[in-house]
């Protein structure tokens, strides 16, 4: 899987999604001792309030944002997108009211919601052989993952020898890394700044464009599905693991971190595994194979939380959130694949940017609807609600999965040469 970075211009752009996600990580640290230096005892609303945000910023601005800078290239789209980050994470140390981190927050996953499906339509005209495509996608899950593990020890570290404040610079550090990076690499031209309709549809249509392609492309119709399916099981694990391990187990905060690193273990696993799984067998086969992993992991959720002793009770929850952690990868990480192979070039920015934008939604759902459910009629109940959502949806994923090879996008099948753009 390593062997993909070799290549220089995907290393250079690897290495600016891992600074950037550092920094995001220290970020993540950060809010929350703002939220309780704003708000005391009520931080947990806060932060409540500021997730809902970030989620209403990557379903509204992720097409808005696909359709605004259709024309403009990929390139200054990341570099701006970093700036503004930047220059946003350089000013929460100063917030002194509430709803000034709202706004904050908004605009810095406003810029996160340019920056990340841009991100990804790069990456594939930059790698066209599907081996190194299907590396590159499982080292951005790891990414992913080693930043939810590894960046709240990174903030303990520092709070070590720096006040809590210093972490937004952190986050600054991070994002004006990244875009250094990006500003430093010469990226492949992409097929909509040469020929296709997207850049030249009005702006309304250059909207829903995204959208109506992922509707529209068979191969596609299942990850709206599967979307569901991820978001009912993990905002599970995201929303109540702290309950589970403080009021239903009666531990520390330190067994909250360790539940959520289980979930990350069982994710890199499966990032590290899928290259070569992803050989042997079709996309179906993994992506309803590992929503059916996570869905049967969360129906046996009651049983673990009935165990006769916080021991026992932990351990099983800790090995079935390895296992929603391990569909979990295995349902997100091989959508980069079939976008690749079913969308022309100068169509993939609007769909990654729908598809960024779907999957969000569906977080927006279930987020709520796993803290509500979870108060008004406790764990095991909301356990089994969340499982009935996640298995109707892989089931529906199962049935509309097209028969057959998927069929590969028109147009030219190798990126086009390099240039400055």
């Amino acid at each position: 899987m390593l062997h993909v970075l070799t290549r220089r211009v995907y290393r250079r752009l690897f290495l600016a999604q891992v600074v950037a996600l550092a920094g995001t990580g220290l970020a993540t640290v950060a809010l929350g001792l703002l939220a309780y230096d704003l708000a005391g005892v009520d931080a947990g609303q806060v932060l409540g309030t500021a997730l809902a945000v970030k989620m209403v910023a990557y379903v509204v601005v992720a097409p808005l944002a696909a359709a605004a800078v259709a024309r403009l290239p990929r390139r200054a789209v990341m570099v701006g997108s970093d700036v503004v980050r930047l220059l946003v994470a350089g000013s929460l140390p100063f917030v002194g009211e509430v709803w000034q981190v709202y706004v904050l927050v908004f605009v810095l996953q406003a810029a996160s919601a340019t920056f990340t499906p841009t991100f990804q339509s790069v990456i594939p005209d930059v790698l066209d052989d599907e081996e190194e495509y299907t590396a590159a996608l499982s080292l951005s899950r790891l990414a992913y993952d080693l930043e939810a593990v590894l960046a709240p020890v990174l903030a303990a570290a520092l709070l070590l020898v720096v006040p809590s404040a210093a972490l937004f610079l952190g986050t600054a550090v991070g994002f004006g890394a990244s875009a250094l990076l990006v500003a430093a690499t010469v990226l492949p031209r992409r097929g909509a700044e040469n020929a296709g309709d997207g850049p030249r549809m009005p702006f309304g249509e250059r909207v829903r464009h995204g959208t109506r392609l992922v509707v529209r492309t068979p191969a596609l119709r299942p990850v709206l599905a599967l979307n569901m399916a991820v978001a009912a099981a993990g905002a599970f694990v995201i929303v109540q693991t702290v309950v589970v391990a403080r009021s239903t187990f009666g531990q520390g905060e330190a067994v909250v971190a360790l539940l959520l690193a289980a979930n990350g273990v069982g994710s890199m696993a499966a990032a590290v595994a899928l290259p070569r799984v992803l050989r042997r067998r079709p996309e179906r086969w993994v992506m309803v194979g590992g929503a059916g992993l996570l869905t049967a992991a969360t129906a046996v959720v009651p049983l673990a939380l009935a165990a006769p002793s916080a021991g026992v009770g932990l351990t099983a929850v800790a090995g079935l959130w390895a296992l929603v952690g391990l569909g979990w990868a295995s349902v997100e990480t091989p959508v980069g694949r079939i976008v690749r192979r079913t969308i022309p070039a100068a169509d993939r920015p609007a769909v990654f940017a729908a598809q960024f934008a779907l999957l969000h939604a569906c977080w927006l759902v279930t987020y709520p609807l796993a803290g509500w459910l979870g108060t008004a009629v406790g764990l095991p109940a909301t356990a089994l609600v969340l499982t009935a959502l996640a298995a109707s949806a892989t089931t529906a994923a199962a049935l509309l999965w097209p028969r057959g090879r998927t069929p590969a996008a028109a147009g030219p099948a190798r990126a086009e040469p390099p240039v400055r753009s």
